[in-house]
């Protein structure tokens, strides 16, 4: 119910952006990035405070559990995350991690990674892992609704949508788009002609970006480029420091009707991680339950006192 009122509150406000651009780590670690924090002000709502970061709204709910995300207590303080740990795939291209709703942009020089809030695929049109490529680059796109999606919006709109929707204002794929080589090619990253629905579920099955993200992406991409969608609801790493991280982001739901904390099954790898002697294993368990989306030291206080206070870059 609480993300069925937020769409509807998602249309009446404007959206701005900016790049969130991190320097790569040069020892091999995996921590990107600063926490930082933002001050509720009068007539601030989540949409607003995320679109000033540039962070998905789910993200934003996920890290500040208990604030209204209509009406946040003005002079509260918000937890915006700007702190993560890279994906375990390889740092090329375009990846997307699902359950983050976040997309990393590799460009070729290897010195940075660029991090936008991404829309992916509702419940029951779920966006597929894919390890694929551009197949083409499409500015100012028509769309061409397929039967299913225009049978859905006649039995739940009383709408009929158009065979065609000509590029322009009225476009849902917005200015740009860029059309993946997986299955028949009906994926597509895309922009949007709506000020919502970015940095949750609420597509088709696309990825859907801010205008401006879009724009941006779409002129550094080209033909070929290598595209990951990924399924990483746990992140870990050994850092060359020594200390051991662990972020947390709740698994993608399967059904409207499941809780927002569901339970997490970890492979050996991070069995592995987590059984190490030095980890707290309590700590450990607590992020595994939390799923705020924030990286935690998980190092023994008695091997290293360092807490979350440094930067990732």
């Amino acid at each position: 119910m609480m993300r069925k009122m937020l769409l509807v509150i998602l249309w009446l406000l404007p959206c701005y952006t900016l790049a969130n651009v991190y320097s790569l780590p040069t020892n091999g670690g995996r921590l990107i990035g600063e926490l930082q924090t933002h001050v509720v002000q009068q007539g601030e709502y989540f949409k607003t405070i995320a679109d000033q970061y540039n962070v998905g709204i789910l993200e934003l709910m996920e890290t500040n559990p208990g604030v209204d995300p209509f009406l946040p207590t003005p002079g509260t303080e918000l937890t915006i995350p700007t702190l993560m740990l890279l994906p375990d795939v390889p740092r090329q291209g375009i990846v997307i991690n699902l359950p983050e709703l976040r997309l990393y942009y590799f460009p070729e020089n290897g010195r940075e990674v660029h991090v936008f809030p991404v829309g992916i695929g509702r419940v029951g049109r779920e966006t597929p892992e894919m390890v694929t490529k551009i197949k083409s680059r499409i500015p100012n796109p028509s769309w061409t609704p397929p039967a299913s999606i225009r049978a859905d919006h006649l039995r739940e709109r009383g709408e009929v949508l158009p065979r065609v929707v000509p590029a322009g204002p009225d476009n849902p794929l917005g200015q740009y788009a860029m059309q993946l080589s997986y299955g028949d090619g009906s994926y597509l990253i895309h922009g949007t002609n709506k000020d919502f629905g970015i940095g949750m579920r609420v597509s088709a099955g696309c990825i859907r970006l801010n205008p401006d993200d879009i724009e941006w992406l779409f002129n550094q991409s080209k033909y070929g480029d290598n595209v990951r969608v990924i399924n990483q609801a746990v992140k870990i790493s050994a850092e060359p420091d020594g200390r051991h991280i662990i972020e947390v982001h709740s698994p993608l739901s399967e059904s409207e009707d499941e809780p927002s904390n569901k339970v997490i099954t970890l492979n050996s790898q991070m069995v592995k991680f987590i059984s190490q002697d030095k980890v707290d294993r309590a700590k450990a368990n607590d992020a595994i339950l939390t799923q705020n989306g924030i990286p935690v030291l998980i190092t023994r206080d008695d091997v290293n006192s360092s807490d979350l206070s440094w930067s990732g870059n």
